[in-house]
C-alpha cells in the first residue's frame, strides 16, 4: 500500500508555503517565554515570564501580524533561521522538520486537536506569567522548558468493551 506522506516529510522547509509553514507552529508559546544567556558559557535559561503580547490562555501571539513592530527583538522563525536558532526547544516542529525528524503524537497536525499540546504538558498554558508582571528575570528561571523537558507519555488508546 502506497500512502500519501504528510507534507512536512516529503517538503523542505524552504519549499513549504505560508500556509504549510504556520501550520508546524503547535501553539505551545515555549517561543514567546522571555530567555537569558551566559555571557560566559552561552547557555540558554528560560524563564516563566512570557511575552506581554502572548495571550497565555491561547498560547497565540495577540498580535501576530504585527508581532515585529510590536517587539522589535521578536525573532522571526524562517527557513533560512532553524538551522542557527538553538535556542528552540528540541519538541519545537520547525526544529524537528529542520532536523529531518517525525512529528511528535501530540503535535496538531498529527493528533487533528489544537488541544493535545496541552494535554501533553508541552506548551505554556497555566504555568507562564505576563512580563509586565515581573521584576528581575532571573527570578523566574525555570527547567521545564528545558530543550527536552517534560512531556506527558501519550494516552493509551481506549477500545469499547464488546
Amino acid at each position: 500500500m502506497n500512502e500519501k506522506q504528510p507534507f512536512w516529510k516529503i517538503t523542505a522547509l524552504e519549499d513549504m508555503t505560508a500556509r504549510q509553514w504556520e501550520s508546524l507552529c503547535d501553539g505551545c508559546g515555549l517561543c514567546c517565554l522571555n530567555k537569558l544567556e551566559d555571557e560566559e558559557t552561552g547557555e540558554i535559561h528560560y524563564t516563566r515570564a512570557a511575552c506581554k503580547f502572548l495571550d497565555i490562555g491561547a498560547c497565540r501571539c495577540k498580535d501576530y501580524e504585527n508581532r515585529q513592530e510590536n517587539v522589535p527583538d521578536c525573532v522571526e522563525l524562517t527557513p533560512a533561521r532553524m538551522r542557527s536558532l538553538h535556542w528552540l526547544p528540541n519538541s519545537c516542529a520547525y526544529r524537528l522538520v529542520a532536523m529531518e525528524q517525525d512529528l511528535p503524537w501530540w503535535h496538531p497536525l498529527v493528533s487533528g486537536d489544537p488541544e493535545t499540546v496541552h494535554g501533553a504538558g508541552v506548551s505554556v498554558r497555566g504555568r507562564v506569567v505576563s512580563e509586565d508582571d515581573v521584576g528581575d528575570l532571573e527570578d523566574f528561571l525555570i527547567n521545564w522548558a528545558l530543550p527536552g523537558g517534560p512531556i506527558k507519555r501519550k494516552p493509551k488508546k481506549r477500545y469499547a468493551e464488546d
